[in-house]
């Protein structure tokens, strides 16, 4: 495994840490972050007030927001739901919510006194994964209710000698109902003869039996309010004064945690070929992953001063599907240099390069990143 931090702008790495492939999550996540903020401290001492760590609901837990407290460390975290605490407050949600401001959803915002100390937890709810939510709850829905179907089907084929046993049989099945299923049943009573045939009016029956005649409907009205909290989220952080950081801002800056994550998918990209790299000593491994981590480095850095000079400068490049861009992926203008090559002319003793293909667009990337890349393609800007 490998615990990864990268920076909030540009998506640069600036820490690694192999770990074993057995290591939890919650721990080793603790002292990756105390091992960042530490470096950062000894480093810039005077913005330290400025750095929050920001990670998912894999590094929350009591213990380790308290020794993120008790170090002075500001941080942002996805709170897990599976939390009594996280549980309670989805349930408790009643409050009037507020709308965000680009209208993409609503939240609410309480300060929860904890053992680990006071919290602000914004509990957000987005409309496109409200939508996600009913759609997948429609489909377990379905298949629910199909499944509750064919069970009842084969109780109303049982036969009982009394009400009672019927009753008891219909209490036993209901174990396991989810709440949104709403059954009932009425009890038929069928009378039975040994002899053949149909019996006579005044002919006493030999024995009486019971079926149970089930019916069972969806609560769509529970299914809706069901989806609406399974979509609700809570983003905490022990930064409790709003003026420093709104509400909203709370939400947004968890949400950009994504650099990270596309850290790691620069690494696990088939195209990186790592997963055809075998080494067998834990200290090889650990020395992939530094090599690993310096290319991400190298390539984010290059993305980023890119990205800077676009905007510095307001001009744009055509992306992909040839639409004017200010912030290109580096791979892609990696794509665009592909084809260009290298002519080596002899001249008795002397020797002559020149570069083939450079195109407007290779220059006008060249331009941007500056004199020393410039000089690679024997190009003046």
């Amino acid at each position: 495994m490998l615990a990864l931090a990268t920076t909030h702008e540009g998506d640069v790495p600036i820490f690694l840490r192999p770990l074993d492939g057995n290591s939890a999550d919650k721990e080793h996540l603790s002292a990756a972050v105390k091992a960042v903020m530490t470096q950062l401290r000894e480093q810039s001492p005077e913005e330290q007030e400025q750095r929050i760590a920001i990670f998912d609901s894999g590094g929350y837990s009591q213990a380790n927001m308290k020794s993120y407290n008790d170090a002075k460390i500001w941080w942002i975290s996805r709170v897990p739901e599976t939390s009594t605490a996280a549980e309670t407050a989805l349930e408790e949600v009643d409050e009037q919510w507020q709308p965000l401001s680009d209208g993409s959803g609503d939240y609410v915002v309480r300060t929860m006194e904890l053992p680990q100390g006071k919290e602000r937890w914004v509990i957000v709810r987005t409309h496109a994964q409200v939508q996600a939510t009913q759609e997948r709850m429609e489909k377990k829905v379905k298949k629910t209710h199909q499944e509750w179907e064919k069970r009842l089907w084969h109780l109303s084929k049982q036969a009982f000698g009394c009400e009672t046993d019927a009753q008891q049989a219909w209490k036993q099945a209901m174990k396991g109902k989810p709440s949104w299923l709403m059954a009932t049943f009425t009890l038929k009573e069928q009378k039975q003869y040994q002899q053949r045939g149909r019996p006579k009016k005044e002919t006493m029956p030999d024995q009486r039996v019971w079926y149970l005649v089930p019916k069972l409907e969806v609560d769509q009205q529970e299914v809706t309010l069901l989806a609406r909290k399974k979509a609700a989220f809570i983003v905490a952080t022990n930064i409790l004064d709003e003026q420093r950081l709104s509400h909203e801002q709370v939400i947004s800056t968890y949400k950009e945690q994504g650099g990270v994550e596309r850290g790691f998918r620069f690494l696990k990209d088939p195209l990186f070929l790592a997963s055809s790299i075998f080494v067998k000593k834990p200290e090889r491994v650990i020395a992939l992953s530094f090599v690993m981590v310096l290319c991400l480095l190298v390539y984010r850095l290059a993305e980023h001063l890119l990205r800077r000079q676009l905007v510095a400068t307001e001009q744009t490049l055509p992306n992909q599907v040839n639409k004017l861009t200010n912030r290109p992926t580096m791979r892609w203008i990696f794509q665009c240099f592909e084809g260009i090559d290298l002519l080596h002319i002899r001249i008795g003793s002397c020797w002559h390069t020149q570069v083939l293909g450079l195109q407007a667009l290779h220059q006008q990337v060249l331009r941007l990143l500056g004199p020393a890349y410039s000089q690679f393609y024997f190009f003046s800007p």
